[in-house]
């Protein structure tokens, strides 16, 4: 298996020039690195201006490996060839290395490059990647693995010391600034009759002030004298060390790597809007930072998401009048660490009450909103206190709670909440307090702890009767000044205190499932089942040539193909009968059959577009330009899956496809608009089609293209 690297971009704020002075000290020998030797050089060029120095070195090694281990392989030192390229001219210095020594058996090769900061041309960027392959090594290969990650990592943590090393070190002997490459004299005549003018050299992309709080922007640098701090904010395609320190925290060379590896792969397999780096983090973080297992959770939940579009839930739903009265539990001030503080009275909550009033759905929602708010927050208060905060703490009082609280019904619905939430939010419980727990608590704790993650259950405090407020208790995680008053504090709690919820708002169990189902289906978006030999068909139809046909449809379940077709005349209304050939019912979705198995293709219909496979977890938006009046038909038909070929780097679609469970029902969830011939162009719904695994889930984008005949399809 090949084990990659992926450094952050690393700013020294230095002009380039005293960097390559510092960075030059480092040879032949560097007493900070013990293991290297020696190194001698091999090759060297220079240009007759010196604006370019290429030098090619062999290092020797002395690798800190076991004395068996050196004496199997019969090797006392590892040696590896780096190859310096440096423009003096762009300012830039690229850095290649790899091994010489068991190179038919191991793999090692890196990349470094030093750069001008794109926004401060007085600072010096740093970024380094690496990729090592071991094919076979005298069956030590898990070994020489572990060895080589090691010592890699320790030398990228010593990478920056180094610099500032020398650094210092040139400071003391009074060298603080060397001057840039100028021509020498007839390439500065050259220069000013020819008037050409010098290449710039390549930009790394720094975070945007824009997209981060409290660091200025290209404008700001345009007008003050003095040098800025450099931007530190979510960048296009690549993480700012500094930007990852203030935001994301302390982080290993090698979790760094991860983060940025896994941030990658999400841009690379997906056109919409990525997740924030939060966001991807808290999921390396609940496996360990294993990307693979990483990734398939991310993608999971990202596909829920955009299916019950939660990224919109606090813009877009209110909680009914009954849970603002009866549910006891609100944000209240944060903790010693700065997390924001969530109070949850349950003892003092009507659970079986808020289940009959609400209903499942309703709770669930509810308690999703919660946690998008404590995200909101934690965001927040990342900028006010000036470090990251990334999880929230729970306090639940379980002062009342008594066997009614085991009501199944209620149990039931809490687990299925626990469910989502571990699965969706992970890693976003910093503690959880449970205070005066009754003699009925272990009941609840046995039920209820199966489902809850190990690492989550860790950060669990329990406290029996008034122990909380003894040593170890309360005060050690909540300031005096903010303990609620219902706990013995000073403070104000304005968590409602719940409270029986009145029977009469009871609704009966044919009320709920419709809720239920309103809750989720408050979209513009259908749901449709997709059988084996039996389609979902949309009819649409078209009074005035070159309207446009848009869609915009989720597979969420299986593989489909997709097809447009046209016909003259308008098929026959589907049968009522769900049992019959041409409409099938289902709890997933409806099913519609419009094309009558009597038709033929190129007689009776012909098709407008080509076929389409679109795979499990895909989202697929796209537009057609009508030629002609008449009926159009959408269909989504059922489609084996091939077997996927191999690839180093796998799309989100393969991932998901390794999850998918065989099975004859596919399930879509689909949205359908017609656009006038005369006001397409100027629409601001998307007429180019995109076919990624997580596109944007909305009914307009602000993208557009000129007319096609056909959709245009990109991966």
């Amino acid at each position: 298996m090949v084990q990659k690297y992926q450094s952050p971009v690393r700013v020294y704020k230095h002009p380039f020039e005293l960097i390559m002075a510092a960075y030059e000290r480092r040879f032949p020998t560097c007493p900070l690195i013990p293991m290297f030797v020696a190194s001698d050089t091999v090759n060297e060029y220079k240009s007759e201006d010196e604006a370019i120095h290429v030098i090619e070195r062999r290092c020797k090694l002395d690798i800190d490996a076991p004395r068996l281990l050196k004496k199997i392989a019969g090797v006392d030192y590892v040696y590896f060839v780096q190859k310096n390229s440096l423009n003096r001219r762009e300012r830039t210095l690229h850095i290649e290395a790899y091994n010489e020594t068991f190179s038919n058996r191991v793999i090692i090769n890196e990349h470094c490059c030093y750069t001008v900061h794109p926004d401060n041309e007085d600072w010096t960027c740093f970024e380094q990647s690496a990729s090592l392959d071991i094919k076979s090594f005298f069956g030590f290969e898990s070994t020489v693995e572990k060895i080589a990650m090691k010592q890699y990592t320790s030398n990228i943590k010593k990478g920056k010391e180094i610099i500032e090393y020398y650094l210092k070190q040139l400071e003391e002997e009074g060298i603080t600034f060397v001057p840039r490459w100028t021509p020498p004299v007839a390439c500065k005549l050259e220069s000013s009759t020819s008037h050409t003018r010098r290449p710039v050299s390549p930009a790394i992309n720094i975070p945007d002030s824009a997209t981060k709080e409290g660091l200025n922007n290209k404008e700001n640098l345009n007008t003050s004298s003095s040098p800025s701090e450099p931007t530190a904010g979510t960048p296009d395609d690549k993480l700012d060390a500094d930007y990852i320190k203030r935001y994301l925290g302390d982080l290993t060379p090698m979790q760094e790597s991860c983060l940025i590896r896994l941030r990658q792969w999400l841009q690379e397999t997906h056109k919409g809007k990525i997740p924030k780096d939060e966001h991807i983090l808290r999921f390396l973080r609940a496996r360990d930072f294993n990307i693979d297992k990483a990734r398939e959770i991310l993608c999971q939940s990202l596909t829920w998401r955009k299916q019950h579009q939660v990224d919109y839930i606090l813009d877009t739903w209110n909680p009914p009048q009954v849970l603002q009265d009866y549910y006891a539990g609100g944000w209240h001030h944060h903790d010693k660490d700065g997390r924001p503080l969530y109070v949850l009275r349950l003892g003092q909550m009507d659970t079986k009450g808020l289940v009959r009033a609400l209903g499942e759905e309703a709770l669930l929602r509810y308690v999703l909103s919660i946690n998008e708010e404590g995200l909101r927050r934690c965001e927040e208060n990342t900028k006010v206190f000036g470090r990251p905060i990334s999880s929230w703490t729970c306090l639940v009082d379980l002062e009342g709670l008594n066997m009614r609280h085991l009501w199944r019904p209620g149990v039931k619905a809490l687990l299925r909440i626990i469910e989502v939430v571990e699965a969706n939010y992970p890693e976003t419980l910093g503690r959880l307090l449970i205070l005066r727990a009754p003699r009925v608590f272990p009941v609840l704790w046995t039920l209820v702890s199966p489902f809850i993650d190990d690492n989550t259950r860790k950060k669990f405090l329990i406290y029996a009767g008034n122990d909380y407020q003894g040593p170890g208790g309360l005060l050690d995680y909540i300031d005096k000044e903010i303990i609620p008053d219902f706990l013995g504090g000073e403070c104000m709690c304005e968590v409602p205190e719940g409270g029986l919820v009145p029977k009469s708002l009871y609704r009966t169990a044919e009320e709920l499932e419709n809720e239920d189902i309103k809750l989720w289906t408050e979209t513009i978006y259908q749901s449709a089942s997709v059988f084996k030999g039996a389609p979902h068909e949309v009819l649409i139809q078209i009074v005035d040539a070159s309207s446009v046909i848009t869609w915009d449809f989720d597979v969420c379940k299986g593989d489909i193909v997709f097809n447009i077709f046209h016909s003259k005349r308008a098929p026959q209304p589907p049968k009522k009968d769900s049992l019959g050939a041409h409409s099938i019912t289902s709890p997933g979705g409806n099913n519609v059959q419009l094309i009558d198995k009597v038709w033929q293709l190129g007689r009776d219909y012909s098709m407008v577009e080509s076929p389409l496979i679109c795979k499990e977890g895909e989202s697929v938006q796209g537009s057609h330009v009508t030629r002609w009046p008449g009926f159009y038909i959408l269909q989504w038909k059922f489609h084996s899956m091939p077997a996927c070929a191999t690839t180093n780097l796998p799309r989100v679609d393969d991932v998901l496809a390794s999850l998918q469970v065989s099975s004859h029902k596919c399930k879509v969830m689909y949205y359908t608009e017609v656009i006038g011939s005369e006001d397409f162009r100027g629409s601001m719904t998307s007429l180019e089609s995109s076919h990624s695994g997580f596109s944007q889930l909305s009914a307009a984008t602000t993208s557009s293209s000129q007319s096609h005949s056909s959709s245009m399809i990109s991966r």
